[in-house]
């Protein structure tokens, strides 16, 4: 997409999620059977933010706060189409992580290169934290998954216990800085 522009996120900014289209169909879903990553067909549209409105629009809030990155994509007339948060709490044995909270690109804007460049934008943020790699609890959609393979991403070496309890069934990646 042409005449993108691509930018740090205020507390102002936060708003502009309600404007985005978050819908998503999940035809397949990666899913743990006998201990084994499979796709199982689950044919489920989620038309709304997973967990609703409100918990991500205060994730970002939160996250802008508190010395977190927010980067958002917006198009000529303002309106955001996508975008990246990693939180700056620093976790991890084995090695440094941050945790990408979140990464979201409106329905209409999909598989157009900006949730690609929004992570790479925050990717470059971490790399300024001097951690060693980026945590992502992925949604398990196989286009999700799909997704963060193809830019770099690997089942993650050190599962955070917190994040996996939250939700078992997000598919637990990393990304190597």
């Amino acid at each position: 997409m042409e005449n993108i522009i691509y930018r740090k996120l205020s507390i102002e900014d936060c708003k502009c999620i309600n404007e985005m289209d978050p819908s998503q169909y999940i035809g397949k879903a990666w899913r743990k059977v006998n201990g084994k990553q499979q796709l199982v067909e689950i044919n489920y549209h989620d038309l709304d933010w997973p967990n609703g409105y409100e918990y991500h629009y205060n994730n970002l809030k939160d996250t802008i706060e508190n010395g977190g990155s927010a980067i958002g994509a917006f198009d000529s007339n303002n309106k955001l189409l996508g975008f990246s948060t990693i939180n700056r709490e620093i976790f991890g044995q084995e090695y440094s992580y941050v945790l990408l909270d979140q990464l979201f690109i409106t329905l209409e804007c999909r598989s157009k290169g900006i949730g690609k460049k929004l992570f790479m934008l925050s990717a470059d943020v971490a790399r300024g934290w001097k951690v060693d790699k980026i945590y992502i609890c992925a949604g398990s959609a196989e286009e999700t998954i799909a997704f963060y393979f193809a830019i770099g991403c690997k089942e993650a070496m050190e599962i955070n216990k917190e994040f996996y309890e939250s939700d078992p069934r997000d598919y637990q990646l990393e990304f190597s800085l």
